[in-house]
């Protein structure tokens, strides 16, 4: 599997070491680090399930809040294979700059359960959510920390959290996590959020570039649901999307792939291996196309310094978090690549969240006409935000990303103080 091959390196030292480069420039007092730079709580419970034969099966779960000074925490739920703590602290801390990068009063939280789904059956997933949502059930809330989907979770993953808190409460919570379907207080266009923001930052990185969306030649590594939904929405622009990948393989069409007839096939095979009017391409091949957009939208460490050499893209968009290594992010920088970082390119799902949150608190929805554009001006404002940093410091995107974030944060606490 392309995950299992790529997906080297420990995350959390990379988040550790992005936050370290960023304070230096910001040269921010030793003070100020000690109090933003590590996790606030970190739980790990363990999590016993009766499967389908009888047997008792215990899986290892994780939550951890990174950060709360600016609002609840805030993050995804995983289920996957590869789960460890220090990915959930890595991609807490991720949370925490993505939310002030896009200016919402939101902290950083993530979850996640180390099994496969992919061999688990619905009632065992059922079983698994509900008892590993009973287990962190002190730690969230919806003034608290709201829990939302992630790396194979979804909809009805949320609404059996809803429900196990709301059971344990005594009355409906639709707050304490977003995501949700509609019919239990979810969000019009919360499922294709991040894509839409993938969408929206690199219309304006385009845009900065002088460059040409229509006839733009697109990759796509990682067809979930933020890769899938980017590639329509490119495709819909006049771009030419001329290869995507999954976890099954590689296809490829230098003519470009009919991306609606793909996301068709993936719903009824959930694959894209054999597409026709396409050839198989092996997963190094993919990252090293000419194209002009690079979009890394599957796990971590994906680019990195053995393999960075060989992109050729002219914009690289992370939808994925943490999907570069910093020693890759310096070969990207020296060989002209504009970068869009995660925290700022795939910042729609949890701006979307914020709005769904929103509209549980007040008990008043809005249209989705009207989130698209709500999510479109803060992605574009916070685009133009972090690309002020980049122009005015001659720093890296990703630096100036954090900048932001972390000096936001850093305001916060600063302002706070500390109790007693």
């Amino acid at each position: 599997m392309l995950t299992t091959q790529l997906s080297k390196g420990n995350a959390y030292d990379v988040a550790l070491e992005n936050f370290d480069t960023a304070a230096d420039v910001m040269e921010l007092n030793q003070d100020t680090r000690e109090m933003i730079k590590y996790p606030e709580r970190v739980l790990t419970v363990s999590v016993p399930v009766r499967m389908d034969d009888g047997r008792i099966h215990r899986f290892e779960g994780f939550r951890v809040q990174h950060s709360t000074a600016r609002g609840p925490a805030k993050g995804g739920i995983r289920y996957h294979p590869q789960v460890s703590l220090d990915e959930v602290k890595a991609l807490a801390t991720w949370m925490t700059w993505k939310c002030a990068v896009v200016n919402i009063p939101f902290g950083g939280g993530k979850g996640g359960v180390t099994c496969d789904p992919k061999h688990m059956t619905q009632g065992e997933l059922e079983r698994m959510t509900r008892r590993y949502t009973s287990a962190i059930l002190p730690m969230i809330g919806p003034d608290q920390d709201i829990p939302a989907p992630d790396v194979y979770t979804n909809p009805q993953t949320m609404a059996w959290i809803m429900d196990t808190f709301s059971m344990n409460k005594g009355y409906s919570v639709p707050g304490v996590v977003t995501g949700k379907p509609i019919s239990l207080g979810g969000s019009l266009g919360r499922n294709e959020a991040t894509g839409r923001g993938v969408f929206y930052t690199v219309e304006s990185a385009c845009e900065h570039l002088k460059m040409h969306l229509k006839g733009a030649t697109v990759v796509v590594q990682g067809f979930g649901n933020a890769g899938s939904v980017a590639a329509q929405l490119f495709y819909e622009a006049g771009a030419k999307i001329i290869a995507v990948n999954d976890s099954t393989g590689c296809v490829y069409n230098r003519n470009g792939l009919n991306i609606p007839e793909l996301i068709h096939m993936k719903g009824l095979c959930g694959h894209v291996e054999g597409f026709p009017e396409s050839e198989a391409i092996r997963a190094e091949e993919l990252l090293a196309l000419e194209c002009d957009i690079l979009i890394p939208a599957a796990l971590e460490n994906m680019i990195r310094e053995d393999n960075a050499n060989a992109v050729k893209a002219r914009i690289v968009a992370e939808a994925a978090n943490g999907p570069v290594t910093p020693a890759a992010d310096r070969i990207l920088q020296n060989k002209g690549i504009f970068l869009i970082p995660d925290i700022l390119c795939n910042a729609g799902g949890v701006t979307v969240s914020y709005f769904e949150w929103v509209q549980d608190e007040q008990h008043l929805f809005w249209e989705a006409q009207d989130i698209y554009n709500r999510l479109e001006r803060v992605m574009k404002t916070s685009f133009r935000d972090v690309l002020k940093i980049h122009l005015d410091r001659k720093v890296p995107m990703r630096i100036a990303a954090n900048m932001l974030g972390i000096g936001r944060v850093a305001e916060a606490v600063q302002i706070r103080g500390i109790y007693p």
